[in-house]
C-alpha cells in the first residue's frame, strides 16, 4: 500500500492556550514565523522523507530526525528518535542502532536566506503510531562510538502524521 503525506507549518513558541504543530524552543535559531514542509512517500518497503525549511538562522548546519512522539511545551516531549530496529539501551548512542539506515536523518545547512532542505531514503516503513514528529537539532548529527545520533539541543519540533494510527 502507498502512503503519502505533505504537511507545512510555521513555527511559534509553545503556549498553553494555542494548539500548535510547529514549535520553536530557540527563536534565535528557528525564529517565530519561519517555515517547514515535510513530504513523505512510502510503500511497504521504502520510505522517502523530504524536508524544506525557510527563515532559519543563515549559514548554519542543523541536525533533524524523526521522533516517536508529538511536540509539546518542552523539547523532550517528542521522545527519542524513531528507530526501525530499537536499541534496547536508551538514549541510543550505539552506531549499530543510531545510524542513517536505522533512523531518519535529515541534516541540512541553510543558505544566506535561512532556507535549507534534505531528503532521506530508508528501506523500512514506520510502525503504526510510532513516528509522530520531526525535530530540528542544534548541529549536525554525530556518528562516532558513544555519540552516534547526538545532534545537540532540540531547537524546534514539527508534529505530523508520518505513520498511520493503524
Amino acid at each position: 500500500m502507498f502512503h503519502q503525506v505533505h504537511v507545512a507549518g510555521q513555527f511559534a513558541p509553545p503556549t498553553a492556550s494555542t494548539p500548535w504543530n510547529a514549535v520553536t524552543y530557540d527563536t534565535n535559531s528557528v525564529p517565530a514565523g519561519s517555515g517547514i514542509t515535510v513530504s513523505k512517500y512510502a510503500d511497504n518497503t521504502l520510505t522517502v522523507l523530504a524536508l524544506a525549511v525557510s527563515g532559519l538562522r543563515a549559514g548554519h548546519t542543523y541536525g533533524a530526525h524523526v521522533h516517536t512522539k508529538p511536540c509539546g511545551n518542552r523539547p523532550a516531549d517528542a521522545g527519542p528518535h524513531y528507530q526501525d530496529r530499537k536499541d534496547p539501551h536508551q538514549p541510543s548512542v550505539d552506531p549499530t542502532y543510531a545510524n542513517a539506515k536505522n533512523e531518519v536523518w535529515l541534516d541540512f545547512t541553510t543558505n544566506a536566506k535561512g532556507d535549507g532542505a534534505a531528503v532521506s531514503l530508508n528501506h523500512f516503513k514506520f510502525r503504526p503510531g510510532e513516528a509522530r514528529s520531526v525535530v530540528i537539532h542544534e548541529h549536525k548529527t554525530e556518528t562516532g562510538p558513544h555519540t552516534a545520533g547526538i545532534a545537540g539541543a532540540r531547537m524546534a519540533c514539527f508534529t505530523l502524521p508520518l505513520s498511520p494510527a493503524n
